[in-house]
Formats: C-alpha cells, sequence, structure tokens
C-alpha cells in the first residue's frame, strides 16, 4: 500500500511540472547561466549619436593604424553585439527593448537618412523572433559602414550640432520611462556648429582647438583656470537622471598635450551639470581594447 502511495505521489508531481514547462516562457536562446528579474530596468533603450564632421576624413586624419570611422564602425558593432547578448538571455514576454541610430543635423544625403531608419527596432514579446535577432546583428555589422562610406564620398561635412540634440531632441528621442536609456555618442570631442554658436561669460556651447588655444587653456594651468573662471559647455537641459551615456572616440589635438583631459573635463562638467545618471568618456582606441569596456557598460550597470 505504502509503495502504491509514493508512486501516486510522483506521478502527480511529472503531470504538475510537465504543467509548469507548457505555461513557462521560453528563452530566445537556452542560457541556463543568465538569471533575468523582470523589472523595468531590463529593458533597455538604446540610442546612438553620430558625429559625421569632417573627424571621419581619412583625408584630413589620417590614422595608418585605423582609420577613426572605421573604429566608429567597429564601436556600434560592439554596442550591437552587446545588446544581442542582453536579449538572448531574456525570456519572451519580458522582451521590450529598443536600438535606434541619430544624427544631428540629418544628412541632406538621403541614402544615409534611409539606412539609419532601417537601423531602428523596437522589440517585444509580439515580434521578436531568432530571425529577427540574426537581422538586427546583421545590420548593425553591416550598414553602418555604408553609412560612413557615403558620408565620406559626400564630402560635405556640415558639422555636428551636438550641444543643440541634447538641447531640442535627447528628451524626446534618447529617454522613455521603464527602460534603461542609454546613449552612445560617437565623437573626437569637440564641439561646434555655425548655426548654434552661444557664449555665456566663459560657458559656451562649442569646444574647438583654436578656441582652447585662443583662451589660453592649453598649458599646465588650464584645470586651475577653468575653475576659476568657469569655463565650461552651458547645460542644455536640467535633468537627464534618467540617461547614462557613453562616449566613445575622444581624439584630442596631439599638439596640446593637455587637451585629451581638457576635454574629458569639459564633458565630465557638462553630463554633472545636467544630472547625468552614469557616463564613461573614452578616448578613440583600437576596437579590441574597448569591445570588453563598451559591453560591460552596456550589460553590467
Amino acid at each position: 500500500m505504502k509503495n502504491k502511495i509514493n508512486i501516486f505521489f510522483l506521478l502527480l508531481i511529472v503531470v504538475s511540472c510537465k504543467e509548469d514547462v507548457n505555461k513557462g516562457d521560453t528563452d530566445i536562446e537556452v542560457n541556463t547561466k543568465t538569471s533575468v528579474s523582470h523589472k523595468s530596468k531590463d529593458n533597455l533603450n538604446i540610442s546612438f549619436l553620430l558625429d559625421l564632421s569632417d573627424r571621419i576624413s581619412p583625408e584630413k586624419y589620417p590614422n595608418s593604424t585605423m582609420e577613426y570611422y572605421r573604429r566608429d564602425i567597429a564601436y556600434i558593432k560592439s554596442v550591437s553585439e552587446a545588446f544581442d547578448m542582453h536579449l538572448r538571455g531574456k525570456k519572451v514576454r519580458a522582451i521590450n527593448d529598443k536600438m535606434q541610430l541619430y544624427f544631428d543635423p540629418e544628412p541632406s544625403n538621403q541614402n544615409i537618412n534611409t539606412i539609419s531608419n532601417s537601423l531602428k527596432y523596437s522589440l517585444d514579446k509580439k515580434n521578436v523572433t531568432l530571425s529577427v535577432l540574426d537581422d538586427i546583428k546583421e545590420s548593425y555589422a553591416s550598414k553602418p559602414q555604408k553609412i560612413y562610406d557615403l558620408a565620406i564620398a559626400d564630402n560635405k561635412y556640415v558639422g555636428s550640432d551636438t550641444w543643440r540634440f541634447f538641447k531640442s531632441k535627447v528628451n524626446d528621442y534618447c529617454i522613455e520611462e521603464n527602460y534603461r536609456n542609454i546613449l552612445v555618442v560617437l565623437t573626437d570631442g569637440y564641439i561646434y556648429h555655425k548655426n548654434t554658436k552661444i557664449k555665456e561669460d566663459n560657458l559656451t556651447t562649442y569646444l574647438t582647438p583654436s578656441f582652447i588655444r585662443e583662451v589660453k587653456l592649453n598649458n599646465k594651468n588650464w584645470e586651475s583656470k577653468i575653475e576659476d573662471q568657469q569655463f565650461g559647455f552651458i547645460p542644455a537641459v536640467h535633468d537627464l537622471s534618467n540617461l547614462e551615456i557613453l562616449v566613445l572616440g575622444i581624439n584630442p589635438d596631439n599638439k596640446n598635450p593637455y587637451e585629451e583631459d581638457l576635454i574629458k573635463k569639459y564633458w565630465s562638467d557638462w553630463f554633472d551639470a545636467m544630472k547625468v545618471r552614469h557616463y564613461q568618456i573614452k578616448t578613440s582606441a583600437l576596437p579590441s581594447n574597448l569591445d570588453k569596456i563598451i559591453k560591460n557598460f552596456i550589460l553590467n550597470n
């Protein structure tokens, strides 16, 4: 009799487990090491802001080790791979993630705009499949190359209105409630656009090598001068506490040994003034050296 009771309870357990498996979610890719809590912070909303100014010109700024625009392309690929890893570790019903790419101003070349529009993805349980994930991965591995090739071939570098993007668009384009919002800025660290040149005392909307020389921030006393005379960027908005920013590609003028630290000081003070939740600012380096840093930023914060 005791054996029959044990067998009966064993059958109940097996049936119950089978029902739980049928009712449960499936992983997009089996990942037994990944434990994902279903919280809004697990929903990624990743935006790229590309600076397509003459900084990407291989003719004006050649680099025999690896052209700067090719570094951008590889950085974008690293971010997209992190996005892919994030998605493949989630249950289907938990997926609610986005990735998109922006410029400011938008290029006049309509082909570039068409490609950038094709890189906007919004995923949820209704539209996500393995083939969609493969398509995103392939698109971000190949299409950015086409954007840079077209921009370089056009040879019409209109500058990048980075300050105006933060002023007028970052809240609308890059920040959503119930998401972990991440903005990846690809820039050499200098900001200038002819239509956005504002100066308030020693605060500006721009930073260029010539300006740095003009105000004599190119010597060993640069930091104390910034602090004492309050040099920096004009805050574009008041509260970006729901945004994380990863700046990649800082490329200082090598004629000034203090320029790299000065550029990072300008950007970090700017982000602090705008209450950016979390940020990192990285100098241009070979993509193989930055790949781990990029993926850790996306996946581990």
